[in-house]
């Protein structure tokens, strides 16, 4: 009986683990974050894990976001995944590499309906990153895959606007 209780504790804790919550969010959100009035500087990287470089500059946001950590500055990763992949695939993906930055969902099945709200510049491809704080007056898109030394050139650049 003790052996069953402890498996049965084992199994439901292992579950707990596998089972991280990637909020789904929808278009709205953007423009919540691109018009939020506070000092907040929003670090927003669309990315997927079937995109090499997407999947490739994620330490590097993650080292920003450690960096930055208590500061005025919120990493966010949202995944451009397809919606049947984000339980078999993005949560495993988010759990091995131990992502500590906010990871969401876009729920949107056009995309052509949501990305003139994040930059009019972008095309769609990703990588592709936004850092905004609207009360700094401050908005720089990339469609590209970022280093961290660029990550924290444009940080910098956005805390010494003011």
């Amino acid at each position: 009986m003790k052996k069953l209780l402890l498996f049965t504790l084992l199994l439901v804790s292992g579950f707990g683990l596998a089972a991280q919550e990637i909020p789904y969010i929808k278009a709205d959100q953007i423009t919540v974050w691109k018009n939020t009035d506070s000092d907040t500087i929003y670090v927003l990287n669309f990315w997927a894990t079937w995109c090499a470089p997407c999947v490739a500059e994620l330490p590097d946001f993650e080292k920003l976001n450690t960096q930055y950590a208590g500061k005025k500055v919120k990493v966010v990763l949202i995944s451009n995944d397809f919606s049947r992949d984000v339980d078999k695939k993005v949560k495993p993906f988010v759990k091995r590499k131990k992502l500590k930055s906010t990871v969401v969902y876009m729920d949107e099945r056009t995309p052509n309906t949501w990305i003139d709200l994040v930059s009019t510049e972008w095309t769609g491809a990703i990588p592709a990153t936004l850092v905004v704080s609207k009360s700094r007056g401050f908005e720089r898109f990339f469609e590209k895959r970022l280093h961290y030394d660029e990550l924290e050139a444009t940080i910098l650049e956005a805390l010494n606007t003011p």
